[in-house]
Parts: C-alpha cells; structure tokens; sequence
C-alpha cells in the first residue's frame, strides 16, 4: 500500500472518531463552574492603640494615639475599646506613657499613668532632675492661686541671730516650676473656675544640688512662693529651668560670712545673708 493512502486511510480514522466523540459531546463541553466558597465574615471592634513611637513619660497630646480594627474574638479584657470608651482620646490627653510604646502597640491602663496617680510625677519628671517638696501654707502660696506647671520664686524668710529679733527675707531660687501642689497635679483650662484648698506642700522642680539648698535653707526659716507672670513664661526662660542665686553659688553649698560670737557663754551668730 502506498504512503498516500495510508495517510488517507489515517486521516479518515480520525475524521470519524471525531464526528463520533462530537456527537456524544464530550469534544467542546465547557468544564463546570467552580463552586462558590463561603467565606465567614469576621467581626471586629475598634481597639486604641499607638498612633506613632512614644517614649517613657511622653504626654499622649492628640496625635499620638488612634483606633485600629481588631477581631473581638481576641480582644482582651486590659485593652481599650470604642464601643466602651469612645471618648479615651480625649480622656487621656494629659496622660503620660509610663513605659515605651511603639506605634501600632495597643494601649492599655498598665502603660500610662493618668494626673493623680502614683509614679504620674515620676514620668513627668525630666531626665536630671529631682522632684522636692517643701512646707507652704495659703498666705505664702500667692492665696492658693498657685497651680502646677505655673513658675515661682522662692523666697526664704527667717530671723537673723542677734540683738532686736530681726527678720530677713531674700530670694534663693527663681523660675521653679510647680509639679503638684498637695500632692494633687490639676490640669486648669481656660474658663474654669479655679478652687483650691488650704495647701500645706508644694512639690517643685530643681536640679540635685538646687534640692540640697532648697531643704538645707527650709530649716533656717520659712519658704514663700512668689508667683511669676505668664508673660515671663518664654522659650528661652522654660529651657534655663531654675536658677538659683548668686550669693548660693558654690559647688552646690551655700555661701556664708556668719561669724560666731560668744557672749556670757551664749553663741550667737551675725550675718549678712
């Protein structure tokens, strides 16, 4: 048999399995849809959680925190939520981060303190610093109307030693900065009404040394605060901080020409402090 007949001999073969497999459609059919998966849905709330890195003692001013979608099945009972606190932006915007956060953390009560509980003047507290109280009374706190985050100078006022009982009063320390008053951080917007009452500390902000003086001079008389302007409240009097005075400047000791006198055997000292 020649080769050209069996290619037409092949070719009718196939011509006739395909008309028959065409018939039965099996050549053509379309596959069949794939069947729709279920997908379930899942149900979220919304959580508070860092809006960006915050440092330890870092005011939560606003920006700094936001709301992020969270699966409710994994909300826990420490975190923050919408539906039960919508207004936590708000509420804490005077609080202060009492460890590091980063941003997406989810807040929580444990990592910030809020005005008025322990460790708030810790974390408010800058690097350097050192937090003393000293014994105040209304009549040397400018009537109650002193107020934390106001700057004060204190004025130390005693009895000089010596014939005619004496009484000296002269500045120690200026532009101090009020931290609580009481043991009581008040945050006053513009508008309240202001209501103190009686105080008896106020708790100030000093560098180490500036402390020593504070509570060495505390027990040579009494401390006032004198209540300074807003007004003198600028960027460069904020950044000098306290300034202590001249005459107690002296690698931190305070500065004395006290002489020492013995009369009938009674000591008595003259001074020009």
């Amino acid at each position: 048999m020649s080769k050209m007949r069996v290619l037409v001999l092949a070719g009718s073969v196939g011509a006739a399995v395909a008309a028959a497999l065409l018939a039965k459609g099996i050549i053509g059919k379309k596959a069949p849809p794939p069947e729709p998966q279920v997908i379930s849905k899942v149900e979220t709330t919304d959580v508070l959680v860092a809006a960006r890195d915050i440092q330890t003692g870092e005011k939560l001013a606003p920006g700094s925190l936001l709301w992020k979608e969270w699966p409710k099945d994994n909300v826990l009972e420490a975190m923050i939520t919408k539906d039960e606190m919508a207004d936590a932006e708000e509420k804490y915007a005077e609080a202060r981060a009492f460890v590091p956060m980063f941003e997406g953390e989810v807040i929580n009560d444990k990592k910030i303190v809020k005005p008025g509980e322990g460790g708030f003047i810790s974390a408010i507290l800058p690097k350097g610093m050192r937090a003393i109280s000293v014994a105040v009374s209304l009549r040397s706190t400018a009537g109650g109307f002193i107020l934390p985050n106001d700057r004060v100078d204190v004025i130390l006022t005693r009895k000089v030693p010596g014939p005619g009982n004496l009484v000296k009063s002269e500045t120690v320390m200026s532009n101090v900065r009020v931290l609580a008053m009481d043991q009581v951080f008040k945050k006053v917007q513009e508008g309240d009404e202001v209501s103190m009452k009686e105080v008896e500390t106020a708790t100030l902000e000093l560098h180490p040394e500036q402390a020593e003086i504070i509570a060495k001079v505390e027990s040579e008389g009494e401390l006032s605060l004198s209540l300074r302007s807003i007004a003198e409240n600028d960027a460069k009097s904020l950044e000098e901080g306290p300034v202590l005075a001249e005459k107690y400047r002296s690698n931190g000791k305070t500065k004395t020409t006290d002489t020492l006198f013995i009369r009938a055997g009674i000591e008595t000292y003259a001074t020009n402090r």
